[in-house]
């Protein structure tokens, strides 16, 4: 046994040496740079301590999932909802005939897929007329209608919903509390037990549940990681906001009840009704933060998947993710209702707001990172590079990148888990590439840019269900 006294002076001895170089992180800096540094500290000690807490509450959500799955029937209850699928697609001929053929093989009892062609120019028309899928309906938008954004698509496919489906044939007068609306891609791949979640749906308030969104053609560098990327965020936030209700909508793979969707429709300067507000370039995004202030539960599946396709050229994606970095600027005007809202408690809302940040704080952070190479270039500041610092400066680097990573690859055994420390250095290395996006999307949002680029699809070959 060490002797009391001697560890006792050897803790307040660290304790010091620990306050010491706190106190004197960023002597040397220009007087006007230091409280951009220590406001950055704060910000990455703070959502490192929130991506802790989010993995922990994950497992607990992975382990009740586990629990569920093994109770009984997985499919429990699907009958009790009409699912509709709807598809957006505008020049999708290479991949709408898998997406729509894989769609026909969900093993649900009451089903229709409502496809959007949204001014397609290509071929998408002529395959859509081609496929013989019983359950299948088209909708033709043409110009000036068309190509006015995905959330236009989707509204005219919600008002379909109400005037066809719903007001005439099998379906007539169904209850829109119990119709789950499905959003899927043109390239998506969608899990055929997509009926598991109802087994979410049978609360009543839950108004959305989001699939876990995986790459098909994650077979290079870069598809591997933003199939990490999105097994990341799926496991770790979107899991670990569940038991709160608080779980976002991702887009593809996204299940609503369409009571809900009705309850937060609002009219477009036209003086056309639907769920999802014009413009939004992340209208999932929007729509899923807007369903959480009506009062409506958000879940994340863990057990149902969609996969889409990946990326392989670094300039579509950089162009790709702008769009996406753009909407998280647009969804900066929910701050407000983020704070009234009074379906959450404290700590739940204080979640979604820094989610809402979270554009600001990758902006803030980076900036310090720019003046870092800048003044070490110039010499203006030249801090010493010991031991302790290089420690820090990877622990929180690469410490959310590992316990992300580690989580979404979960129950692989130690070589697994070897493997997945490894990954989760690519997946460091991939946010840093693709981090000036941030900057890109605030200068286009700054600007009034509103113009968006379709991300274009890579043939594919059919694969095996």
């Amino acid at each position: 046994m060490p002797d009391p006294e001697v560890f006792w002076a050897e803790v307040l001895r660290w304790l010091g040496g620990a306050s010491r170089f706190i106190v004197h992180i960023y002597d040397g800096l220009p007087i006007w740079a230091a409280p951009i540094f220590v406001i950055a500290a704060v910000l990455v000690i703070v959502s490192t301590v929130s991506l802790l807490i989010l993995a922990v509450r994950a497992g607990s959500q992975v382990r009740r999932a586990a629990r569920a799955r093994s109770s009984g029937d997985e499919l429990a209850h699907e009958q009790d909802y009409l699912w509709v699928f709807m598809v957006p697609a505008l020049n999708e001929e290479t991949v709408i005939a898998d997406s729509v053929g894989r769609l026909s093989e969900v093993r649900v009892t009451h089903k229709r897929i409502l496809v959007i062609d949204d001014g397609s120019d290509d071929r998408t028309g002529a395959v859509l007329a081609g496929m013989s899928e019983p359950d299948l309906t088209v909708l033709t938008r043409i110009a000036p209608n068309a190509r006015q954004g995905k959330s236009e698509a989707l509204n005219d496919a919600w008002r379909h919903l109400h005037r066809q489906v719903l007001a005439e044939g099998p379906y007539r007068g169904w209850d829109p509390a119990r119709v789950i609306v499905t959003i899927v891609d043109a390239d998506g791949r969608l899990d055929p037990m997509a009926g598991r979640v109802a087994r979410f749906f049978a609360d009543g308030r839950t108004g959305g549940v989001q699939s876990q969104v995986r790459i098909y053609n994650r077979d290079g560098l870069l598809t591997i990681a933003q199939d990490l990327e999105f097994g990341v965020f799926g496991t770790v936030f979107q899991l670990g906001r569940t038991g709160w209700g608080t779980a976002n909508m991702g887009g593809n793979g996204q299940f609503n009840r369409l009571a809900a969707l009705d309850e937060i429709a609002v009219q477009d300067a036209e003086g056309r009704v639907g769920p999802w507000r014009a413009g939004r370039l992340t209208e999932d995004q929007d729509i899923g933060l807007r369903l959480i202030h009506a009062g409506w539960r958000g879940a994340q599946a863990s057990n149902v998947v969609i996969e889409q396709q990946g990326l392989h050229s670094l300039r579509a994606l950089y162009r790709q993710r702008t769009r996406w970095a753009q909407g998280g600027w647009q969804v900066l005007d929910l701050l407000a209702a983020t704070m009234r809202n009074r379906h959450v408690g404290l700590v739940p809302k204080w979640d979604q707001l820094w989610y809402l940040l979270t554009p600001v704080v990758q902006a803030w952070v980076g900036l310090t990172v720019v003046l870092s190479v800048v003044f070490l270039a110039t010499g203006i500041s030249r801090p010493p590079m010991t031991v302790f610092i290089v420690v820090l400066a990877y622990v929180f680097s690469a410490l959310p990148g590992v316990v992300g990573v580690l989580l979404a690859r979960r129950g692989r055994g130690f070589a697994g888990a070897v493997a997945g420390i490894a990954l989760a250095h690519l997946y460091l290395f991939y946010s840093w590439l693709i981090y000036p996006v941030v900057y890109r999307s605030l200068l286009r949002q700054l600007t009034g840019a509103k113009s968006w680029a379709k991300t274009k699809r890579e043939a594919i070959e059919p694969v095996e269900s």
